[in-house]
């Protein structure tokens, strides 16, 4: 029943995530959200963001921004960033953005991972469109009334992930 809100990975961070191993177990590309995934909502790409996109093109992994918001944010933050493309008003969780992305990086749905910190948009969008996907802490506990309203269920979720013996980075 939860299977398509269930993230294949949890981690605090995504400078924190395992990406050889990513790599190894077949992984070309990755897909992430912007706001509290990359950085705090409304915020600048870092240069810790940067940093991490020129090492994951360094080992040779496509990146992409995929994101609900409009063309000016995150135009500016792929572009700074160095991201492979972006998309922006993705309509996630809807399969149509995440399978363009794919296609864009030139790549299988089962070759994508797809990095996010809320499972009714980033996770379930991803799963859906049958790739993996690793959910992360939000790095700002300050959000708009409807995120907070929707990490309640997410709560829920999440204790029946870990309950499962799930792993957690």
């Amino acid at each position: 029943m939860f299977k398509n809100f269930m993230p294949d990975m949890t981690g605090s961070s995504v400078f924190e995530l395992p990406y050889e191993s990513f790599q190894k177990e077949g992984i070309k590309g990755l897909i992430y959200d912007i706001d509290n995934t990359l950085v705090m909502h409304g915020a600048p790409p870092n240069e810790r963001c940067v940093e991490l996109f020129a090492k994951l093109r360094g080992m040779g992994l496509k990146t992409f921004i995929l994101s609900n918001n409009g063309i000016d944010r995150v135009k500016s933050f792929s572009d700074t960033v160095g991201a492979e493309d972006y998309l922006y008003k993705s309509g996630k969780p809807s399969k149509k953005g995440y399978l363009k992305a794919c296609g864009i990086m030139g790549i299988k749905p089962s070759e994508a991972l797809a990095v996010g910190d809320q499972i009714f948009t980033d996770i379930w969008g991803a799963k859906r469109s049958g790739m993996r996907a690793v959910m992360v802490d939000p790095i700002d506990p300050r959000e708009e009334i409807q995120i907070k309203i929707k990490r309640i269920p997410e709560k829920l979720i999440l204790a029946i992930y870990r309950g499962r013996g799930r792993r957690k980075t």
